[in-house]
């Protein structure tokens, strides 16, 4: 029962009608470049410059399952994970080839429908309740997409299907790599119940650990919390908690998602000849720029650093990102590593900006909860067999008590 002070309504009801696919690509630029340097294969890749070549200084764009054993992830210094793996490959990454690889990616999900709401360079979800193919069950549109990517590009990815898009998220997560698993309607509560709170999608390690202190551990001791309570501990979140934990999730993929950016730049006379002041000045345009994203409530999954130097010529580089980020620590942790990998005072510099782009709205989806300062099943859900990356999907291994 759902309440708003005095008044009580009757909690919200799952629509289960619609058939949800949410693909999300294995270690992406990590298994890309594994596919095309065949030396590269069952070692530890990590999409970084090596520390060795740039002063200690850079960020992991991704790292292959290899390196993940050793801790190695996205996000961490490239120091870091030497420390960790100090046998890993660094490769300095080519985003364009990526780029084009997921728009292979996405031509091979227009072969099965049109409605497709992109994440980011390697995710999307896509409706799939009428497909192209005819398929009667969003299963079987998924083992097609699944098979189709790895003969044709030689890349693997996970599958989340279900009915809306949050489940299907958590879901694509659930068995990683070349995984799939399928949540019905039947099954979601059971799900969300017994999975821990820091494996929904968006709880951060400290807001997890925040939900530990309010004595939330799983998605039932959060279902316990009436929808008032839920406001008052979580803010503008609560009520899509609320909800999401209750397995209702309305919101329609998005066909069409305008690319926006905002960004920040300053002109220098005169021109800036130490690293100080160029590092200085990142950290106030990082700042300027999560300000106004905060304003307009967006975050922004691309970062990009535009510079030039005294003779006018102008150098722009970015960074795609996993997860969206509008905090300025962020900002300026990507923008400085872009700098250090690409830029040069020696010239003098007379114009530096920072843009952040691939906007979205924020969301529950990133669960920014206000009480803090940030952010599997025992009977288990549907899933299939997992699978290595020199393996074929195998369709014929895949349990399906229900179909859907």
């Amino acid at each position: 029962m759902r309440t708003i002070g005095i008044l009580s309504f009757d909690d919200p009801v799952i629509d289960g009608s619609r058939k949800i696919l949410h693909v999300d690509m294995d270690a992406f630029f990590a298994s890309i470049e594994q596919r095309d340097n065949p030396e590269y294969r069952g070692k530890p890749v990590i999409i970084a410059r090596h520390p060795k070549e740039n002063s200690g200084k850079g960020v992991v764009s991704t790292a292959s399952y290899e390196a993940r054993k050793f801790g190695v992830h996205s996000a961490m210094s490239a120091a870091e994970a030497y420390r960790l793996c100090p046998q890993g490959i660094f490769v300095s990454g080519n985003y364009e080839k990526y780029r084009e690889v997921s728009q292979q990616v996405r031509a091979i999900f227009k072969r099965y429908t049109d409605i497709i709401e992109p994440l980011s360079i390697d995710e999307a979800i896509l409706d799939v309740t009428e497909n192209k193919m005819g398929l009667p069950y969003a299963m079987d549109v998924a083992k097609e997409i699944q098979t189709a990517i790895y003969k044709e590009l030689n890349l693997t990815c996970s599958i989340g299907v279900s009915y809306n898009k949050f489940i299907a998220k958590l879901a694509s997560d659930y068995q990683k790599p070349f995984g799939m698993t399928i949540i019905t309607p039947k099954r979601a509560i059971p799900f969300l119940e017994q999975l821990p709170i820091e494996d929904y999608y968006g709880v951060g390690t400290r807001s997890a650990e925040k939900m530990h202190d309010l004595g939330i551990y799983t998605g039932a001791d959060l279902k316990k919390l009436s929808q008032d309570e839920c406001i008052q501990y979580f803010g503008k979140a609560g009520l899509a908690l609320y909800e999401r934990v209750r397995g209702v999730d309305n919101r329609p993929v998005k066909v069409s998602r305008v690319r926006k950016s905002i960004g920040k730049e300053r002109t220098f006379y005169p021109f800036l000849y130490h690293e100080g002041e160029v590092e200085e000045i990142l950290r106030k345009l990082a700042a300027s720029v999560s300000k106004a994203l905060k304003d307009k409530g967006m975050h922004g999954k691309v970062v990009t650093v535009k510079f030039r130097d005294a003779d006018f010529n102008t150098v722009t580089r970015q960074r795609s990102l996993v997860d969206p980020i509008e905090d300025s620590a962020d900002i300026y942790f990507y923008a400085a590593d872009l700098w250090q990998e690409y830029g040069d005072v020696a010239k003098g510099v007379r114009l530096l900006g920072i843009t952040v782009s691939d906007l979205t709205e924020i969301t529950f989806e990133n669960i920014r909860l206000n009480l803090y300062e940030d952010q599997k099943m025992k009977d288990s859900p549907v899933t299939t067999d997992d699978q290595s990356d020199d393996q074929e999907p195998n369709q014929d291994n895949q349990t399906e008590p229900e179909a859907f």
